[in-house]
């Protein structure tokens, strides 16, 4: 997430009521998580196994919950509480704001799209042209939609991340500043769910069909042309290739990746990252190939077994 403009450290300082160590006037142009920060961008770590991998990231200043070293031209926030303050940031940059229109005067939408009844459609959202909206979807807040794309009947794009800290009080979330991107000539079914990001953006590339009953995780991104059938539940921090095709009932974890004109056949559990150009099935997901083999020497054995 970007600032509404550049702030010196000391003046962020300020906001969280925390020790700084670096250059106090050093810009800070916004913050982000782990896996899309960049030069100018605060990231936040609260335990010492990720330490290294903050500080050695692309993030000018890290918020951090010890006093180390802090590495030549960054800059640390100290803080007792990280998570809380990187959402004290949120809250100060991109409060939540709801809206109280249908459609909200803030958003723009291009010539020719058209929206049935019912649609929410939230502050700064950006629709193109010859665009469909079916009845009772629901757009939140600075989502970004192209042209020629169909939504149907009670699509969700934009609610929060399902990101929590587990604290002795109970699950403490981690607040989203991020939006959805969906791009030209994306067809989404009814009733899906696409998470915005926690700090980025959740993104569907063009070209690309989602079936009915799809989740989409925070900060993931759907490649140009997948095609994704129902009940299929992607994970956040998911990098789905370009021509992928995922087939219905599949489950993909957090933080994966899946290659280019990768298969991944129905009921399938990819749990981690898989190659392009090859078809998966299975629970952990393997090549099909692989699979049917197992299946036969399996089959084979137990024959085997039986005549003995």
């Amino acid at each position: 997430m970007d600032f509404p403009q550049p702030l010196k450290l000391s003046e962020v300082a300020g906001i969280l009521k925390c020790q700084l160590v670096g250059d106090a006037d050093m810009l800070v142009y916004g913050m982000n998580e782990i896996h899309v920060v960049r030069q100018g961008d605060i990231v936040f770590v609260d335990h010492p196994k990720y330490y290294d991998k903050a500080l050695e990231s692309a993030a000018s200043i890290v918020l951090i919950n010890k006093a180390v070293n802090c590495p030549e031209g960054k800059g640390l926030l100290i803080s007792e509480d990280p998570f809380r303050d990187f959402n004290k940031l949120t809250n100060h940059f991109k409060p939540f704001y709801l809206s109280r229109d249908l459609i909200h005067p803030s958003a723009q939408i291009g010539e020719n799209t058209q929206i049935a009844p019912n649609v929410s459609i939230g502050a700064n959202v950006n629709i193109g042209k010859n665009t469909i909206i079916h009845p009772n979807v629901t757009i939140y807040n600075d989502s970004q939609i192209g042209h020629n794309v169909i939504i149907h009947a009670g699509t969700v794009i934009g609610a929060d991340a399902f990101y929590y800290k587990n604290r002795p009080t109970g699950y403490d979330q981690l607040k989203s500043s991020g939006r959805v991107v969906i791009g030209d000539n994306v067809h989404i079914g009814a009733l899906c769910a696409i998470d915005r990001g926690v700090s980025g953006d959740t993104t569907v590339m063009a070209g690309s069909k989602l079936d009915n009953h799809i989740q989409v995780g925070h900060d993931t991104v759907l490649g140009l042309n997948c095609l994704i059938a129902a009940h299929t539940a992607i994970a956040g921090c998911v990098v789905v290739g370009s021509n992928v095709k995922i087939w219905g009932q599949v489950a993909v974890s957090s933080g994966l990746t899946i290659g280019d004109h990768a298969e991944v056949l129905g009921k399938s559990g990819v749990s981690r990252s898989i190659e392009g150009h090859q078809r998966y099935w299975g629970t952990p997901a393997v090549p099909f190939n692989d699979y049917i083999r197992d299946l036969v020497a399996v089959k084979n054995l137990i024959k085997e077994n039986r005549k003995k």
